[in-house]
């Protein structure tokens, strides 16, 4: 098996949701009896909080040289927002960063959907490292809220998923969201918060969820099984 980096703590819920996620799916191939060897470096939310590009950018670049000396032979980014530096990083490394929008796209081609919505916190929304990603690599469109709501979006992630709160009004909140975004042509949605996933399920919308988590994780178990 490939020994796979793992860069978290933006949020530690999510990095414990990916850790559970890529065991239990290598067990499911290999046996429960086994479980593949990971590189886990958490990095403490804060840097992603203070929303200084430089300063986020320089810490993963670290990190991400730190598990490449360890031996990691590709790293996984445990969450949407920091794929962010994955244009100043990948270059600077000699191993692949199993890239979150790779992921989803490669979902969103197998359903057959060609504009999806896109939900989480405002640099996942409005910045282009997922959408610019998927239209660049898969030409999908993505669709995001609109103006006050994106705030709302945000504050909803940052102030209580990131923090393992999981609120009635978040989730009335988000299928709204999800039903406006099917009124502007979404063919389906992208949960592109790690912890949104664990607010809204499949069978409760009425459109096909893209959980950028799970198909991550997918992403990670297949490059750890894969012939070296």
């Amino acid at each position: 098996m490939k020994l796979l980096g793992l860069i978290g703590g933006t949020s530690w819920y999510s990095t414990v949701e990916y850790y559970t996620l890529i065991n239990q799916g290598v067990g499911k191939i290999i046996g429960e009896a086994y479980n593949p060897e990971l590189l886990i470096h958490s990095i403490d939310i804060s840097v992603m909080r203070s929303e200084d590009p430089q300063r986020i950018k320089t810490r993963y670049l670290e990190v991400a040289k730190g598990l490449e000396a360890n031996g990691a032979a590709g790293i996984l980014i445990c969450a949407n927002t920091p794929h962010q530096v994955y244009d100043f990083v990948q270059p600077q490394i000699n191993i692949p960063i199993l890239h979150i929008a790779e992921a989803t796209g490669r979902e969103a081609v197998k359903l057959g959907l060609t504009k999806l919505g896109l939900l989480g916190n405002r640099p996942t929304m409005t910045g282009d490292f997922i959408s610019g990603y998927l239209n660049q690599h898969f030409k999908i469109e993505t669709l995001i809220p609109e103006g006050e709501d994106i705030a709302v979006a945000h504050n909803y992630v940052s102030d209580e998923l990131t923090q393992g709160k999981f609120t009635e009004a978040a989730s009335v909140f988000f299928k709204n969201q999800i039903q406006l975004l099917k009124a502007k042509g979404a063919e389906g949605i992208i949960l592109g918060c790690t912890e949104l996933p664990l607010l809204i399920k499949q069978d409760e919308v009425d459109l096909p969820v893209l959980a950028t988590t799970e198909l991550h994780a997918q992403m990670a178990v297949e490059f750890i099984l894969e012939s070296k």
